[in-house]
């Protein structure tokens, strides 16, 4: 028999349903906290107020119906205890009525009443109003409490003739209601701005701490009004960042010392290699030369990825000038560097020397497998762009990450006989994300490689210098 697929599908569309409204609720934990405050709030006060109002309604309109109904019985077996009943002594009952009972009389001839009208479903002055002249009043009558009018019509029949009364529709109706809608909403008003300045006072130590942790993560200083404060978990929050800071920013400050004496130690070895080599005339001389040279290339390499950026200050510097010294330094004779920076000057606060070895290491890397090499900068919606294209090999999409790792070569799908530490993309993908940024690598319209580095290019406080 086959199996029944109702509760998977039922699961299923209801996961949809809450992933549908999960997109459309607010993001911000501010708005998710003043949701969570004033929701309960709105919904307890419409609550109360839709069955306060709603009976409130309906025992004073029965109340005023009563009284109402009452001043026409009384009215009617006025009419009725009447032995002569002359045109002064029924204007004399209409004066009465009109100035100590508010009511409008009329006594028509004839005993005709009007066709009834359709009664309003909800129409509670109608169904008390006219249950209280049915009690009362053992007489045929007619009622009209439809409309937009401000009187109430009601027409009892009599010995003789039709007794017409109109009577204010305030009279039979609450009048005080909206004090009631005054007072709901003006007390969610002021909840609402207790919770406004409540949740804004306990979210701005969040926002701030967020934004110390942010600053610290790409190598700036922490604000200057930045301190511990908020509710005992921010504050433990906080404390715990700046203590996480200061460990990590020792460890940095002992790992940079001890690598700068390691590179003192190991400069001061392959010196020495160069000075004995100079003195020797032998034939492998040549070879050993290249291989020193290549030892203190790569003593470079090891030491500039275990160091990143570390010790280099934030400042303001020109990005052009940058890439025109990367230009430079990287030209080779048969090929072809060309520079495009359309913005001039383009200041950027960064690492001006990390900025320009993350650069160099991709257009070095570039002109090792290409003749034509572009370097193009921009800087559009607050982040800074630099892209380096080649018309190389290239690089397939499936290795275009693992090219990131340290020691890792692609010499096979770029060039064969081109040595390389491998450290040169890790180097300058390690740089630019101690920026906030990142490199990615795709296919460039050349035909060869695009890497493209984006850094955040927000406007930074003033205790970044320019260089």
């Amino acid at each position: 028999m086959p199996k029944e697929s109702g509760p998977p599908e039922r699961a299923s569309f209801l996961s949809r349903v809450f992933s549908a409204l999960g997109s459309l609720a607010p993001k911000g934990l501010y708005t998710r906290a003043l949701i969570i405050i004033i929701a309960p709030i709105v919904i307890l006060q419409s609550i109360l107020a839709f069955v306060f109002l709603d009976r409130h309604w309906q025992v004073v309109t029965r109340r005023l119906s009563v009284a109402t109904a009452q001043d026409i019985a009384m009215l009617a077996d006025t009419y009725e205890a009447m032995n002569a009943k002359t045109e002064a002594d029924l204007d004399r009952l209409s004066r009465l009525a009109r100035e100590n009972l508010s009511l409008s009389v009329r006594f028509l001839p004839g005993d005709q009443l009007p066709v009834t009208r359709s009664k309003p479903f909800f129409g509670f002055l109608d169904r008390y109003l006219s249950g209280e002249i049915s009690r009362r009043i053992n007489r045929p009558y007619w009622i009209d409490t439809v409309g937009s009018s401000n009187y109430i019509e009601v027409r009892i029949k009599l010995d003789g003739a039709v007794m017409r009364v109109l009577a204010q529709r305030a009279q039979l109706i609450p009048s005080n209601t909206h004090f009631f809608i005054v007072w709901m909403v003006t007390s969610a008003t002021v909840l609402l701005i207790v919770a406004i300045l409540f949740l804004r006072n306990q979210i701005r130590p969040i926002l701030a701490l967020a934004d110390a942790a942010d600053r610290f993560g790409r190598g700036r200083p922490a604000p200057p009004d930045f301190r511990v404060r908020g509710a005992r978990e921010v504050r433990l929050a906080a404390q715990a960042f700046l203590d996480m800071r200061d460990r990590i920013e020792r460890h940095v400050e002992q790992r940079t010392i001890m690598l700068a004496g390691v590179s003192h130690d190991l400069r001061t070895i392959l010196t020495r290699f160069r000075l004995q080599l100079a003195m020797m005339r032998a034939p492998q001389i040549e070879a050993l030369k290249r291989d020193v040279d290549e030892m203190q290339q790569m003593l470079e390499d090891y030491m500039a990825f275990a160091k990143g950026a570390a010790g280099e200050k934030i400042r303001r510097v020109d990005v052009r000038s940058i890439l025109e010294e990367v230009q430079t330094a990287a030209e080779e004779p048969g090929k072809t560097l060309r520079l495009d920076v359309r913005q001039n000057p383009l200041i950027v606060a960064l690492r001006r020397n990390a900025l320009k070895r993350a650069v160099l290491n991709l257009v070095t890397n570039a002109t090792r497998y290409a003749s034509t090499v572009q370097i193009r900068a921009l800087r559009s919606h607050g982040w800074l762009t630099v892209v380096v294209e080649d018309d190389g090999p290239g690089i397939p999409a499936d290795k275009r990450e693992v090219v990131f790792r340290p020691f890792h070569s692609l010499d096979a799908a770029r060039n064969q006989n081109k040595k390389s530490t491998g450290l040169g993309l890790a180097i300058a993908r390690d740089i630019v994300r101690s920026h906030g940024g990142d490199i990615t690598l795709d296919k460039s319209n050349l035909g060869g490689l695009k890497a493209v580095i984006r850094i955040p290019s927000t406007h930074v406080s003033e205790d970044v210098a320019t260089d």
